[in-house]
């Protein structure tokens, strides 16, 4: 650990974390000699640009080219700004660093250099090592709540925190998507000093903090951009969310660059999870960011950054991307957990456990095949030469949750069926793809997860309520006006209240303990040889059940089984492969699962985990050999 007085000291703090060595393009930016410089980019203006700060006359500000406009003022962090765009309309700073109130209020000017890093010298870890747990700030209580769930994370075997969007959103609750002002983290949960605090304290305990960014469109209340910079937007091409975003301007690609290298160093995040990147047509400023960020960050830190990528765009990942969220991963296994079959799980119900055995062998399911949920559209890249840490697997997310009609835990859904969920929660966490928790799983959280707003605009709030339940027309349980009427109004207190993991139910110990037993595991045996890991293959054994092997970099071969059927399995693959002495490292049914393979059957609802030393290629390559022949012919649509 450095000493206090060198984590005190500016300079030190940004050899450390990678700070800009130029000032931004875009917002207040305080520089050494006490003015602050304070930049715009409003090409469409109506006419002069007046900036207003408080107790001071209004100054004019000056074009310096490329559509910006800039002035320099002597005045401290903490003074409250706002642009005039004309006599009746005065707008934040779309960069704002913070906001005096609201999203319509005046910014504030922040100093860069104003909290005592108590850790400055930590450098992030491995992302081998990474076990992510998603949370939403505000259920959490706020930067405060979470800082104080830290240690017990910690002892869970969480190595990394992953914040949902914190940019400045309307209205004191928002799943975070919302988002207008990007830069500003949102008062309703803390202060930048909170945040600053949260992130060290994490770190002093070795965990990792992410957050999650909106790089794809901004919210429908508080964006003030179109009437003074409407190039920042495409009328070409639209989201489900609005106007695309043109990233086609190099200002634009400037703005959201810029925010990815702010949080990596200003707060010292450790990675970011990208919200949708397939909503963003010019993907090759995806690159050109990732390269900027690395370029810009001392190459001894670790730093991460994952996709949300529904077009399965393989070939993003390992340029500067390490990761994406494996969506196919959780559709199948939810589809085999619950037998849903509407919406996008159609597209896994025919041979799930085939394309399960997929998603452990080669990370994607969809590979350019075609998806009959998108009307035969082909989706994918291949993705087998893809470490499996490349993909992010989940049982649940904010997504999978909360955009189910009634918000619905695995649990609920699954009519407290514990053993066959214990046994797909192992299969998670203990295969080598990285695992990402959603928070409340590891204490058997029965709330549901709501989707849920908090609008100021009672006609938005109208229009997002019958938005939300029109969503579900197409669906059986919904098909009814009188049905979709008992879809929680979003904006509503009690929907918000209702989605706390935390509020009104006792920890389920015996769950936890589950959890903290598997990732305990997952760390001391199987971290320390993923590095290198590759697939020697995996199989289906029946309609609901899997074998999947991989070769970890110490030469050792991981082996999971799991049978999700209501009954024992015996399948003719298992029996045979000749039985060898392995190394039992979990069973989700204790004293049972060991014994079985021994007598070449899988037991219901469960799932087996062993690791033995390799003294037989030819064992591995015949396992390889039939799989990909099995893959070739049912998923390429032969």
């Amino acid at each position: 650990m450095t000493s206090p007085s060198q984590t005190n000291t500016p300079s030190n703090q940004a050899a450390i974390c990678g700070a800009p060595d130029a000032e931004p393009d875009w917002g207040a930016f305080v520089r050494a000699d006490g003015t602050t410089r304070f930049r715009l980019w409003a090409p469409n203006a109506p006419g002069e640009i007046l900036l207003e700060i408080e107790d001071c006359p209004p100054i004019v500000m000056r074009h310096v080219g490329e559509g910006y406009v800039q002035a320099e003022v002597a005045c401290s962090p903490g003074a409250s700004y706002r642009y005039r765009l004309t006599p009746e309309l005065a707008v934040p700073d779309p960069a704002s660093r913070r906001q005096a109130g609201d999203v319509h209020d005046a910014s504030v000017v922040v100093a860069s250099d104003d909290y005592p890093w108590r850790h400055a010298d930590w450098q992030g870890r491995p992302w081998a090592e990474t076990v992510l747990y998603e949370i939403h700030p505000g259920l959490a209580g706020g930067f405060a709540g979470i800082e104080r769930r830290l240690p017990e994370l910690a002892e869970l075997g969480i190595t990394a925190v992953e914040l949902m969007p914190i940019g400045d959103f309307p209205g004191p609750r928002n799943w975070g998507y919302d988002g207008v002002l990007p830069y500003a983290p949102d008062t309703a949960y803390g202060s930048p000093h909170a945040l600053k605090q949260l992130i060290d304290t994490a770190h002093g305990l070795g965990l990792m903090v992410f957050l999650d960014v909106v790089y794809n469109h901004f919210g429908p209340e508080g964006n003030y951009l179109p009437f003074y910079a409407p190039d920042f937007f495409r009328t070409d091409i639209h989201t489900p969310w609005g106007a695309a975003i043109d990233f086609r301007q190099p200002p634009v690609r400037r703005f959201f660059t810029e925010n990815a290298l702010y949080w990596l160093t200003e707060y010292r995040f450790d990675g970011l999870r990208l919200d949708a990147v397939h909503a963003i047509s010019e993907r090759n400023w995806l690159i050109e960011m990732a390269a900027f960020v690395h370029s810009h960050i001392p190459s001894q830190r670790h730093i991460h950054l994952v996709l949300e990528n529904d077009d399965n765009n393989a070939n993003l990942l390992g340029q500067g991307f390490d990761a994406q969220w494996n969506d196919d991963g959780h559709h199948v296994l939810h589809q085999l957990l619950t037998n849903e079959t509407e919406g996008y799980y159609r597209d896994y119900a025919d041979c799930p456990a085939l394309h399960l055995a997929h998603c452990l062998a080669d990370g994607f399911i969809y590979q350019g095949k075609p998806s009959v949920y998108r009307q035969g559209k082909r989706r994918g890249q291949p993705s087998g030469h893809l470490p499996s840490t490349a993909f992010v697997l989940f049982l649940q997310n904010h997504d999978q949750i909360g955009n189910r009609a009634m918000g619905e835990r695995l649990l609920t859904i699954m009519n407290r069926d514990l053993r066959t969920l214990r046994a797909a929660v192992a299969l998670q966490l203990l295969a080598p793809q990285i695992p990402l928790i959603f928070m409340g799983e590891e204490r058997g959280a029965k709330a549901p997860f709501l989707y849920f707003t908090s609008h100021p605009n009672p006609q938005l709030a109208e229009a997002v309520r019958e938005g939300r339940r029109n969503e579900f027309s197409s669906f059986r349980a919904y098909s009814s006006p009188t049905a979709r009427e008992r879809i929680p109004d979003p904006n509503a207190l009690s929907t918000y209240e209702a989605s706390n993991p935390w509020t009104g139910a006792e920890e389920d110990g015996e769950w936890n303990a589950y959890y903290r037993s598997l990732l305990a595991l997952r760390q001391q045996v199987l971290v320390p040889r993923l590095t290198g890991a590759r697939t020697i293959g995996a199989h289906p054994l029946g309609s609901r059940a899997v074998a999947a092997q991989w070769q970890l970099n110490d030469g050792s071969i991981l082996s999971l089984y799991m049978n999700l059927a209501g009954f024992d399995i015996t399948p003719d693959w298992l029996q045979d492969l000749p039985y060898r002495p392995a190394t039992l490292l979990f069973e989700s049914e204790p004293g049972t699962g060991a014994i079985a393979l021994r007598e070449g059957r899988l037991p219901l609802a469960c799932t087996v985990a062993t690791l033995e030393s390799l003294h037989d290629d030819g064992r591995a390559r015949k396992v390889a050999t039939r799989e990909q022949t099995d893959f070739t012919h049912v998923l390429s649509g032969g």
